[in-house]
């Protein structure tokens, strides 16, 4: 394939994965790697590499949107600025930590725990289960560790990790505005420092195709940027009219099915 039509490809992808994100109220990354890894095999990427070519590219892209967001949340006041500052030296070392497990686990092996991810995620959505809302904040330590574990997964799965850190922060006592948007905040170091690593440690990999650096998809990333931010302002249209639980059912369901592709692969 050349170059444009590849590029071609990606704009329909983002356009897809952004659709969905706005609709379905997630983050991109979510959608992001699971139409990657398609995209990938179709193009006959070698699957060794496959997944961490995903989740490299899916995080470069989660820093230019997480960016807009994290504005945007940051102009209007809310981001709680200490807890932020609290988390953020473990979300850095966590998300390095998870790009380096990821570069020692084999494709399968980290296809079929992203599998999994995504098939507990579906579940909670089924159920509903919401932390119960704190009123007293932990000390630093504590948010430090809360990081950390944060952005070791976020950088394994190529997330920006609102899944984790909005109810954390609930239950440290911040309002759900204040949640959302520290959160976003939250992503954009996440992405920054896993993008970065993940161009390091696949960094000359023999199996990489034409216009990758490192793990990370550059024709992919301008694709689903350019296609992605726009597109989501369509899905978050039809999300407001379509029913909430309908919505919530379906989504949990498209993660089943995707999740389950990625176990039994």
């Amino acid at each position: 394939m050349t170059f444009a039509a590849i590029l071609a490809s990606y704009l329909a992808l983002g356009a897809v994965a952004g659709t969905m994100a706005g609709l379905f109220g997630v983050g991109g990354g979510i959608i992001i790697v699971p139409v990657l890894v398609f995209a990938f095999g179709l193009q006959g990427i070698s699957p060794e590499i496959t997944m961490h070519l995903a989740v490299g590219t899916s995080l470069a892209t989660i820093v230019i949107t997480g960016a807009s967001s994290a504005l945007g949340h940051f102009r209007k006041g809310s981001v709680h600025r200490a807890w932020f500052m609290a988390l953020l030296p473990g979300l850095m070392l966590g998300a390095i930590a998870g790009v380096f497990i990821a570069d020692n686990l084999s494709g399968t092996v980290l296809g079929t725990l992203f599998g999994v991810f995504v098939l507990l995620l579906a579940t909670k959505m089924v159920i509903g289960l919401t932390p119960k809302p704190g009123t007293i904040a932990p000390g630093k330590v504590a948010m430090s560790i809360a990081g950390g574990v944060v952005g070791a997964i976020s950088a394994l799965f190529g997330i920006g990790g609102g899944a984790m850190t909005v109810p954390w922060l609930s239950r440290c006592g911040a309002t759900m505005t204040q949640a959302v948007g520290t959160s976003a905040a939250c992503g954009l170091p996440i992405a920054v420092v896993g993008a970065v690593t993940f161009i390091v440690v696949g960094w000359g990999n023999p199996h990489l195709p034409h216009w990758a650096t490192g793990f990370v998809m550059w024709p992919a990333f301008i694709g689903i940027v350019a296609t992605s931010v726009p597109f989501a302002r369509i899905g978050v249209r039809l999300a407001h009219v379509l029913p909430a639980d309908v919505l919530r059912f379906c989504f949990a369901a498209l993660l089943a099915v995707v999740g389950l592709r990625f176990i039994l692969a």
